[in-house]
């Protein structure tokens, strides 16, 4: 899966017990301050602070995505929680972290 691995974008994938099991080169590169690959095998709770951490939780209790928008150091971005599924289980959670343009166009289609 190059194609993820190349993505630029943060991509980070725990498992059902919040078990961090991949991270693309992306994601290992931008938290390399906080161990990098080195972070893959960690507990995502203990990654997060409390806010988030409830936030994991409830993504991993209720199979809702969390979907929202952040600016952090004047770089906008987009993240992505959301559960994942294999065979209809509950498998872990897929985070998608895609820095986007200050202002972008919004299109209204038919």
């Amino acid at each position: 899966m190059e194609w993820i691995d190349k993505l630029d974008g943060n991509v980070i994938v725990s498992d059902a017990q919040g078990k961090i099991i991949y991270m693309n080169e992306k994601a290992i590169a931008h938290y390399e301050k906080d161990g990098g690959s080195n972070l893959i095998g960690r507990d995502l709770l203990e990654c997060h602070n409390e806010s988030s951490r409830n936030k994991i939780m409830e993504i991993m209790t209720s199979g809702e995505k969390n979907v929202y928008t952040i600016e952090k150091k004047g770089k906008k971005k987009f993240i992505y929680q959301s559960p994942w599924f294999s065979n209809g289980a509950f498998r872990g959670i897929i985070e998608f972290s895609l820095e986007i343009p200050a202002e972008m166009p919004h299109f209204i289609r038919g």
